[in-house]
């Protein structure tokens, strides 16, 4: 096919196009005509990415600080995106099942990998100047987070361990809500008042991520696993994808906020608060926590030792990792 005849075939078929959706091709056309050659920096909105670094206070690695946070939220919303499509898929095929999860890991790993900016990457006497200007913000407020967590599991899988025992798919999702375990990690225990952190997270978020929860109440990722057939429900690569993501998620994940917390947090033989009143060390370890998106999936023997490892690699000062 020559030049000419290839566009005379391709105008055919925009005029099909349009013709179908009830609108003029030549008003398009026209719109082509006088509309700018894009750039890559219009594209990506590169001006108003970089003007979105604002500090606080005049310390340099302040800045360092916001971007890696903005680096990370970018990351959580590549992972919602693909939680999304798993969510709302109706095929039950495991090829694209398996194809999220592993693009799902890829974003957790390259989180997981790149922390080591927060861990080794700034001055810790410049942290615990600049973070007093940061006061309640906290990452407990990462709302993306707590969305990864509602998409990926049951509510009742995110219950705090101590009262995991008295609440079951039976209950509500607004009963669920008042009791997943981050609440726990911003509430006095003594007084059981909860810090200004959580109430403004709660006030933002909590209308959110409640529609959330009840929309995707039988078809969470671990849901639409068990929904699957048996032949493909008993698929290793996604068995072992599934398995790895919750790895990911619920035990290195918050290993390297441990590595990061007690670098800057807990040294010269005292702790520090961290600014949004949370309790780190009650909080942030995966054995304390135990959260597990896919249950089933783990032997006994993993879901009794889950985010054990934490004790080695945070307080362990012969792990490289770090080591300062």
């Amino acid at each position: 096919m020559d030049k000419d005849a290839k566009i005379a075939s391709q105008i055919n078929k925009l005029e099909e196009k349009f013709k179908n959706s009830g609108q003029d091709l030549s008003s398009y056309l026209d719109g082509l005509l006088y509309e700018r050659y894009l750039t890559y920096w219009d594209y990506i909105r590169l001006d108003t990415l970089l003007s979105l670094q604002v500090p606080r206070t005049h310390f340099p690695d302040e800045e360092i600080f916001i971007m890696y946070h903005q680096i990370t939220e970018l990351y959580f919303k590549l992972i919602l995106h693909e939680e999304k499509q798993i969510v709302e898929d109706k095929s039950q095929d495991v090829a694209f099942f398996i194809e999220k999860v592993r693009r799902i890991n890829s974003y957790f790993k390259a989180l997981i990998s790149s922390f080591s900016i927060m861990i080794k990457g700034m001055e810790r006497e410049q942290f615990l100047r600049y973070r007093m200007a940061l006061l309640p913000a906290s990452g407990f407020q990462s709302a993306q987070y707590r969305m990864i967590e509602f998409y990926a599991t049951p509510l009742e899988n995110m219950v705090h361990p101590s009262e995991r025992d008295s609440f079951s798919s039976e209950n509500s999702i607004e009963e669920l809500f008042e009791h997943v375990y981050w609440k726990k990690g911003a509430t006095d225990l003594e007084t059981g008042e909860k810090t200004l952190t959580l109430k403004q997270f709660e006030v933002r978020y909590t209308p959110r991520l409640l529609r959330i929860a009840n929309q995707v109440k039988n078809s969470t990722i671990y849901q639409k696993y068990l929904q699957l057939p048996d032949a493909s429900k008993n698929n290793e690569e996604l068995i072992s994808a599934l398995k790895t993501l919750d790895l990911n998620a619920n035990v290195n994940w918050p290993l390297m906020h441990m590595g990061s917390a007690h670098r800057y947090l807990a040294r010269e033989g005292q702790d520090v608060e961290a600014t949004g009143g949370t309790n780190w060390k009650d909080y942030l370890p995966p054995s304390f926590q135990k959260i597990i998106f896919f249950p089933t999936l783990h032997t006994k023997e993993e879901l009794d030792t889950w985010g054990k490892q934490w004790v080695d690699h945070v307080f362990n000062p012969e792990k490289e990792e770090y080591k300062e």
